[in-house]
Order: structure tokens, then C-alpha cells, then sequence
């Protein structure tokens, strides 16, 4: 059994890594590391989370930090492919050190990892550009997958939370009756069954077979819909069909 920070809660489950592909000496390609910057205020966790990264192969954890400040900074210096950071820490919180860090080094996705299962900070988060959002009641070596779907191009929520976000984007729409000034648009049949799919929470492994389709036709649908959209990531895809009123949640 893995080891664990606490008791599981369970992730989405996506494999797959995103890593720069390169030449090796003997001419053999090979995967760069996926670099990891670690932001956390204990430096205890900090470290345990170094260790269990150690172990992979594939992931590199470039350095850490211990607030939201210092985030920006390190970010801005290394350039990581993924920043893990906790949501409440001191100086600078992580939601705001987000939108900074998304400024001083624009390719970085951001994983909040935290205790904090606030409707709130989870909403907050993705609209600072978080691609992902996972409790720290995660085991170890979901970390390490989790890290590899966000750099994969997946966003990453645990099912918890995902109940949540649903449950805020209908308590958003039923607050606001706001008119559209321009006509959303046109998204196909099957792209809407997509969609729909990825504000469950499901990952398209699970979409692909939910609607019997191949995994890289999902990755498609989803790349035309962020097209449309103009959007950056599914869960801002999710957010604008909710607010559009694009999708209904029963």
C-alpha cells in the first residue's frame, strides 16, 4: 500500500507525461523531467514531498518555497513546468501568488494542493489560472500522477470537489440573470456531451469510454471547444458554459 499524508479521498486517475523530448548522448531519445517547484509554509511537508518526488524518475523538483511571495520569485528564476502550492499561507496566499506567477512565467501549471476544501478558495483558484486542485488527503503517489496528467494538459480536481464547484456554479446562476450581450458560441452535439463529461470531473480516459470514442478524439473535442470558447484550460471551459448557461446541472 502507498504511503499516505492522511486518509485518501481519492483523484482524478490520468496517466500520461508531458516532458520536453530530447536527444540522449547514444543518439536514443529521451523524456526531460517534468520540473517541480514545491510552495508550502511547513517546511516538514516540504521536505516529505521532496522525497516521495525523488523517487520519481520523470519528475525533478527544481525548489521550494515557503510563501506565496517567495513563490513568485523562485518561479520567475526557474521557470518550473508545474508549481504545487498551498492555498493559505503567510505574507502571500497561494491564490494570489498564482495570477503573479502565471505573469512572471506564463507556461507554469499551477496544482493547489491544501486542506482547504472551501467552495471559496476552490472557485477562486481556477480563476487565478490553477489547473489543478487536490487535498492534501491524497496518497504519495498520487501526487506524482496527478503532476504528470497537469502537465499532460489535464486539470486535475478531486471528486470532492468537483461536487462543489457544481454545486457553486448553480447557486451562481440561480443568483444572477445576467443577459448575454453577444450569443455564445455554437458548440456541436458531441462537444457538449464532452463538456458536460468534463464538469463531472471525469478525465478522458473516462470520457473516452463513457461515449465510446478514442482518447485523442476527446483531446480533440476539447481542444476545439477551448478554441470556441477562447478559453485556456477545461475547468475555465466548465465555468463559462455554467455562467452562459451553455450546460445545466439537475
Amino acid at each position: 500500500m502507498a504511503d499516505t499524508f492522511g486518509p485518501v479521498r481519492g483523484t482524478n486517475d490520468v496517466g500520461g507525461v508531458a516532458a520536453a523530448e530530447s536527444v540522449a548522448d547514444d543518439g536514443s531519445p529521451h523524456k526531460e523531467p517534468i520540473r517541480v517547484l514545491v510552495v508550502d509554509d511547513h517546511a516538514l511537508f516540504r521536505r516529505g514531498l521532496e522525497i516521495v518526488l525523488a523517487q520519481e524518475e520523470d519528475i525533478q523538483v527544481v525548489g521550494e518555497a515557503g510563501d506565496g511571495a517567495e513563490a513568485v520569485d523562485k518561479a520567475a528564476d526557474l521557470l518550473p513546468d508545474i508549481v504545487l502550492m498551498d492555498v493559505r499561507m503567510p505574507k502571500r496566499g497561494g491564490i494570489e501568488a498564482c495570477t503573479s506567477i502565471k505573469e512572471v512565467a506564463p507556461s507554469a501549471k499551477i496544482i493547489m494542493l491544501t486542506i482547504s476544501d472551501e467552495e471559496a478558495d476552490l472557485y477562486e483558484a481556477i480563476k487565478a489560472g490553477a489547473t489543478g486542485y487536490l487535498l492534501k488527503e491524497i496518497s504519495t503517489d498520487e501526487v506524482a500522477t496527478a503532476i504528470r496528467a497537469v502537465a499532460d494538459g489535464q486539470s486535475q480536481i478531486s471528486p470532492s470537489m468537483a461536487s462543489k464547484l457544481l454545486t457553486e456554479f448553480k447557486s451562481m446562476i440561480q443568483r444572477t440573470d445576467e443577459r448575454r450581450l453577444v450569443p455564445a458560441p455554437r458548440l456541436t452535439e458531441r462537444e457538449l456531451e464532452v463538456l458536460k463529461l468534463v464538469a463531472t470531473g471525469m478525465n478522458n480516459r473516462d470520457i473516452a469510454k463513457e461515449l465510446f470514442i478514442s482518447e485523442n478524439t476527446v483531446k480533440n473535442h476539447v481542444r476545439n471547444i477551448l478554441e470556441k470558447l477562447q478559453l485556456h484550460s477545461r475547468m475555465e471551459a466548465v465555468v463559462y458554459a455554467m455562467r452562459e448557461k451553455i450546460l445545466e446541472i439537475r
